[in-house]
């Protein structure tokens, strides 16, 4: 992943803000809003493509967009720089590999710990049984 060649193909639109604000809110485009082509990218090795495709389906438009706005400051510039942030940060969970787990087995002890629990409590619902005659 470049980032240097991401952040080059990254594309913002400025549209006006919803919240507070009073009439600042109505003159002046603060939201900001981020689209980024990912079939079309140059930063993104194809194996990393494949990856985010499945892992990034549902915010993706059927033409490989994806989206990301942000307008929760009344800065323009503080928003870009959030929004910004927000898709390295989505980049990178879709791209975080798992680590396989490795089967282990319960040790004895456990087991036997578990059985005698489980007779424990067998015993304590059979002495509060009426006696049978």
């Amino acid at each position: 992943m470049d980032r240097a060649q991401l952040l080059s193909e990254l594309h913002f639109k400025m549209a006006r803000s919803s919240g507070s604000g009073g009439q600042h809110v109505n003159k002046v485009a603060t939201k900001v809003v981020l689209s980024f082509n990912l079939y079309d990218s140059l930063g993104l090795t194809e194996d990393e493509k494949t990856l985010l495709k499945t892992r990034l389906a549902s915010r993706l438009t059927s033409n490989g967009q994806l989206q990301l706005h942000c307008g929760e400051t009344r800065s323009q510039v503080r928003n870009k720089r959030l929004v910004i942030q927000r898709f390295f940060n989505l980049l990178q969970q879709g791209l975080k590999t798992e680590k396989t787990r490795k089967a282990t087995r319960i040790p004895r002890a456990i087991k036997q710990k578990r059985s005698e629990d489980k007779k424990r409590q067998s015993q304590k619902k059979a002495d509060r049984r009426p006696p049978q005659i």
